[in-house]
């Protein structure tokens, strides 16, 4: 079992930039695919992105394809979600997930995650 724990959100203006990160608990990070979702107020949660076990694929969503980068320090049992140019359109509370594989797969799928975060809340002013 994992627990996750997300920081960094906040509040910046269109255009700049932060730098999200998830700390997991436990001995075997290195063991889950790791996403990033998130969620804007009315709508439903959202994929933003995922990363491989070692780092070695990564995925996005069309929306944040160019401005968001997924990575991993496996040493430090964290996942990191850079994003700039960031648009009014990104305020959401954003979580990240895990989901324990043998694999080097990668999934936008919620479903397949089954450790969640508590969420950071993102706002972006225009």
């Amino acid at each position: 079992q994992v627990q996750l724990v997300e920081s960094g959100g906040g509040l910046v203006q269109a255009g700049g930039s932060l730098r999200l990160s998830c700390a997991a608990s436990g001995r075997t990070f290195s063991s889950y695919r790791m996403g990033w979702f998130r969620q804007a107020p009315g709508k439903e949660r959202e994929f933003v992105a995922t990363i491989a076990r070692s780092g070695g694929s990564t995925d996005y969503a069309d929306s944040v394809k160019g401005r968001f980068t997924i990575s991993r320090d496996n040493a430090k049992n964290t996942v990191y979600l850079e994003m700039n140019s960031l648009k009014p359109e990104d305020t959401a509370v954003y979580y990240c997930a895990a989901d324990r594989t043998w694999t080097e797969f990668i999934t936008k799928e919620q479903a397949h995650y089954d450790y969640w975060g508590q969420g950071t809340q993102v706002t972006v002013s225009s």
